[in-house]
């Protein structure tokens, strides 16, 4: 169980706009009845120099402009040093480099800490969610292991707009006290203990989200990008219930709600990726033209191999794949985002994964 949490240090790893933003949540967050927030927070940058602007400016201009962080949030740039003492430890950082910074984290782990992941990815090569990761590499127990997932732009969220959320849990009452942690005015933690669904909503709907950048980059209209939305939350779909997750989780917030946002704000990162990749810049340079990582990008093989394994249909995904790996020209994506033999459109969505 976790102690008080008025009274417990939360190390946030990452202070990209996310890891931020969220820590940004956890000092507004309203604790029982006590209001104001938790006693310390601290952020780990990879960078010295922003770890220092957070720490005596109280700002973070690189990924949130002049937005104003909360005093009570310091920062280093020592990761170590932010993971001593903290009962909660938060995890915001890119998918595929998650596992080389927990070898360090397990070591100043306390013991019974509980673990939060904001990551959306899949590891590439094991196809391990990011749960899974941590289980593995900090030999804890799924009960001490959460996700928090859904329609989550961190800048709006840093600008304080009303927000929901669901912090996913196997313990029920785990889900509970880090929603509590998590509740600020404005932003609405629901809890839910269908982790897998959750997680593979979030890292599938970053794929489908390039997809739909793809697109925009190529021009096409809304009845195009509403498709691929559609069948692409029929694709998660599948490969969820194939992977014991839940129908209802991807109807909520963490499938349906963030598929909506993710696809549709010009502040996604992997809708902006796709974007790019449709006007006909490679993956890489794609990738130099954006501050922080499209886990989309990142994860797709992962995903479909994933799929493949399981023998999921996911031709959205395919397609994506196709064009990050110089298969399928981009100008041609449109007669494969939507290739699939003519069916009845409920089918495939649980017992047939075909």
């Amino acid at each position: 169980m976790i102690v008080n949490p008025r009274q417990t240090k939360i190390a946030v790893l990452g202070a990209g706009s996310w890891g931020t933003t969220f820590a940004k949540v956890l000092a507004d967050a309203t604790t029982g009845e006590a209001e104001g927030g938790h006693e310390h927070i601290v952020l780990w940058a990879r960078r010295r120099e922003i770890a220092e602007e957070i720490t005596h400016r109280h700002t973070n201009t690189t990924y949130l402009g002049e937005i104003s962080i909360p005093e009570r949030i310091s920062a280093t740039d020592q990761l170590s040093e932010a993971v001593s003492g903290a009962g909660v430890v938060v995890l915001a950082l890119p998918a595929q480099s998650l596992r080389d910074h927990l070898a360090q984290v397990r070591q100043a782990l306390v013991p019974d800490a509980v673990v939060v992941s904001l990551i959306k990815g899949l590891e590439r090569g094991t196809h391990l969610r990011m749960s899974e990761v941590i289980a593995a590499e900090l030999n804890i127990p799924a009960d001490r292991i959460a996700v928090v997932s859904g329609p989550n732009l961190a800048m709006e969220i840093a600008r304080e707009e009303p927000t929901a959320s669901v912090v996913a849990c196997c313990d029920e009452a785990v889900a509970e006290q880090i929603a509590t942690l998590c509740s600020a005015p404005y932003f609405r933690p629901y809890t839910n203990s269908d982790v897998t669904g959750v997680e593979i909503a979030g890292i599938v709907k970053n794929v489908i989200a390039l997809a739909v950048g793809m697109c925009d980059g190529q021009q096409l209209g809304d009845n195009s990008k509403a498709s691929v939305i559609t069948r692409g939350l029929a694709e998660t779909t599948r490969l969820a219930a194939a992977l014991g997750g839940r129908l209802e989780t991807l109807s909520g917030l963490a499938g349906l709600g963030d598929v909506v946002a993710t696809c549709a704000s010009p502040l996604s990162r992997n809708r902006s990726a796709g974007r790019l990749l449709g006007q006909g810049y490679s993956p890489e340079e794609t990738a130099q033209q954006l501050t922080q990582t499209a886990e989309g990008i990142k994860s797709a093989g992962a995903v479909l191999e994933l799929a493949h394994q399981h023998q999921v249909e996911m031709p959205i995904a395919e397609a994506v794949v196709a064009v990050l790996t110089g298969k399928l020209a981009v100008e041609n994506i449109a007669t494969l985002l939507l290739a699939r033999e003519l069916k009845a459109e409920r089918e495939g969505l649980t017992h047939d994964h075909r």
